[in-house]
């Protein structure tokens, strides 16, 4: 089982020819209003891909909140430790252009006040793999990665939207996954180099944690036990891209807690992540587990391994 700790959103995406730009308004082709937030969009797309999975974290006591909730409690996700708060349901606001490119603006609201305290022992306990995101307070996901180490079991951060993280953040996980502009903005801190490859490598090599940077249509690239991995991209006709880096972690987290090797839970990452930019919205676009296996076995095939320079 897979507990994710994170946020709820309800999201307003407008589709545009052209981003827009600071002071310029654009007409909008497309309105759609639709449930999002990453820590939700991790979950389902975990539970698409066949994990059973519990979901933490907050929501308003407004129209919204069941907007957020209403597929999570279809795909049968356990939410009775998402806590109901006296502020409004997260809210993203989403401009997706021509090409699936996009731009977010996100409202924390009762995100904001995402409390840790209810995930209990006994759940961490159940669990393989606590997934965490920092759209929640990252001080709350921090001490529930160090609850959850302490209690023998192991995190994964998605660490998106990218914040200043001490170093010290890298004791408490066990997977790392961050895109490549997050990987550079993360370096300085970590003291880590900030080209992907050798970003991982680094953080794989000092703190033992692996290490996945995506790369878009360039696939990714990970480092962990002594090894390299470089993942091709599955080639799509891309709609939208919104939501693709939350399919990608929770195939991963999904393929995890299966126990699969890590080069087929990258596979299925991949294959999740390219499949969910063929259609539109973060959550209706998430593939189900037998779309995934079907092209995780090619793109396994086609992973390069290599050994880490001594």
């Amino acid at each position: 089982m897979i507990v994710v700790f994170g946020s709820l959103n309800v999201d307003i995406a407008a589709r545009v020819d052209a981003l827009p730009r600071r002071g310029e308004t654009v007409p909008g082709r497309d309105l759609a209003v639709g449930p999002g937030g990453k820590g939700a969009n991790q979950a389902l797309a975990a539970r698409r891909a066949g994990a059973r999975v519990a979901m933490a974290g907050a929501v308003g006591r407004d129209a919204f909140a069941e907007v957020a909730l209403a597929p999570l409690r279809a795909a049968g996700i356990d939410v009775s430790r998402v806590e109901a708060v006296e502020a409004p349901t997260g809210t993203a606001l989403i401009h997706v252009d021509a090409s699936g490119d996009n731009a977010i603006t996100v409202v924390a609201g009762a995100n904001g006040r995402a409390d840790a305290g209810r995930v209990p022992d006994e759940l961490v306990a159940a669990a393989s793999l606590v997934v965490l995101q920092l759209e929640t307070p990252a001080e709350e996901s921090l001490a529930l990665a160090r609850r959850t180490r302490r209690l023998g079991r192991r995190v994964m951060l998605n660490a998106a939207p990218v914040l200043p993280l001490s170093p010290g953040w890298l004791d408490a996980l066990d997977v790392l996954v961050v895109n490549a502009i997050e990987a550079a903005a993360l370096a300085p801190a970590f003291g880590a180099p900030s080209p992907p490859d050798a970003f991982a490598v680094h953080l794989a090599r000092r703190h033992g944690v692996a290490v996945v940077v995506t790369l878009g249509a360039q696939g990714a690239c990970a480092a962990a036990d002594e090894a390299i991995h470089r993942v091709p991209s599955l080639p799509v006709d891309v709609v939208d891209t919104v939501g693709a880096g939350d399919a990608f972690v929770g195939a991963l987290a999904a393929a995890l807690d299966r126990e699969d090797p890590l080069r087929r839970a990258l596979a299925c990452a991949a294959a999740a992540g390219a499949l969910a930019c063929t259609g539109r919205g973060a959550q209706a676009s998430l593939p189900d587990a037998a779309s995934i296996a079907r092209h995780a076995g090619p793109l396994e095939s086609a992973i390069v391994t290599g050994r880490l320079a001594p």
